[in-house]
């Protein structure tokens, strides 16, 4: 960070070649120059450390866990590419040589090229996966659950040439499978971890879920097409998964129903028992009490859906950039009656613990 601000916050593929580089001289003359700046942002870090660690041992106090994600990937322009580029796919000149996205589906015509670097897997197999170990370690010490985003890439991953226009000329390579996930049990023990295999999954990618043991994602708002059976209406679940009305990642349920094409909202309307003229409110607490009364293990619920809100709240427009991660709940929005009426559903579907149990009765 502090080399990247003498240079204006330019991304480090842009830096003098010889920081690019990380000549040892070059290091070592940053290092002396930028002394301050460095102790600032270790300062920074090291109070963040101490208020997460606080915040969330206050939280553990009170019986709730912390899930946090961790995506697949790294951006371009991080601490990481620049630190180890051998574990990426780079030239010798640390440009990349492809980059990560999606192919071509129903969606878009030229995939999507999300340019994250591409992972040297066997480099990274031959060092133990030493960097993904300490990676997922560190996670482990900041939430108590962890949420591995793009699962499907660690079985497969969709290579795209460097530079390329789109994804349309990209092809799918093997990733580390299982290889990887058994010697993070060996070396970091039995830990909570979600697997996000939403989307288009091949069979060797559920063979992967299912050899992990991790819990797979449902998402209601997936749910409902009439012209197929979909993996994610609730009489599909099994117990090892986590169902979501919907994620960060979605539209809030109430603005997302409001904008179902009227065949998909007739079905959704069937499938809950959600009648005509219904309010607001009770459609939103419909989907609720679906994900509530699945047989799924856990059920998350945006806290946008448990107030009722519209498109405004929503968190993310996965791919674009600027007004995301911006929501934040008004004082006072979680009334004592919202907070009775969440402690019913979940005494009533069996989700509290024994504790809680004992509080409730």
């Amino acid at each position: 960070m502090s080399v990247k601000a003498s240079f204006h916050n330019k991304s480090w593929q842009e830096w003098d070649d010889d920081i690019r580089l990380r000549k040892k001289e070059a290091l070592d003359r940053y290092r002396k120059k930028l002394e301050k700046e460095i102790a600032f942002y270790e300062f920074l870090q090291y109070e963040f450390s101490l208020e997460w660690k606080e915040l969330k041992t206050y939280a553990n106090s009170k019986g709730i866990k912390i899930v946090g994600d961790i995506p697949i990937y790294v951006a371009l322009d991080s601490a990481d590419t620049w630190a180890n580029p051998k574990l990426f796919q780079f030239d010798r000149d640390l440009r990349p040589v492809a980059v990560a996205g999606c192919p071509p589906d129903a969606f878009s015509k030229t995939g999507q090229l999300w340019g994250n670097p591409l992972y040297d897997w066997s480099y990274c197999k031959k060092t133990g996966f030493d960097w993904w170990l300490k990676r997922l370690s560190a996670c482990f010490e900041m939430y108590d659950i962890v949420r591995i985003d793009h699962f499907r890439g660690f079985d497969e991953y969709y290579s795209i040439p460097y530079p390329a226009k789109d994804a349309v000329v990209g092809k799918w390579e093997k990733g580390p499978g299982y290889e990887l996930f058994a010697l993070m049990k060996e070396k970091l023990g039995k830990k909570e971890v979600i697997a996000e295999d939403l989307g288009f999954l091949t069979p060797s990618v559920v063979r992967l879920v299912k050899k992990t043991g991790y819990p797979g994602m449902k998402v209601l708002q997936f749910a409902f097409d009439p012209r197929e059976e979909s993996d994610y209406l609730m009489h599909n679940y099994t117990q090892n998964s986590v169902v979501y009305t919907g994620t960060h990642d979605n539209d809030t349920t109430l603005h997302w129903y409001e904008t179902l094409k009227p065949g998909d909202r007739r079905f959704a309307d069937r499938y809950l028992a959600i009648p005509k003229g219904a309010k607001k409110r009770d459609v939103v607490r419909a989907f609720i009490r679906g994900a509530f009364s699945s047989v799924s293990d856990m059920a998350v619920i945006p806290m946008q859906d448990i107030l009722c809100l519209g498109g405004k709240a929503r968190m993310n427009y996965p791919s674009t950039l600027g007004n995301n991660w911006q929501w934040r709940m008004k004082e006072g929005a979680f009334t004592s009656s919202l907070v009775k009426w969440l402690l019913d559903m979940t005494a009533l579907y069996g989700r509290l613990s024994d504790a809680k149990k004992k509080e409730h009765n």
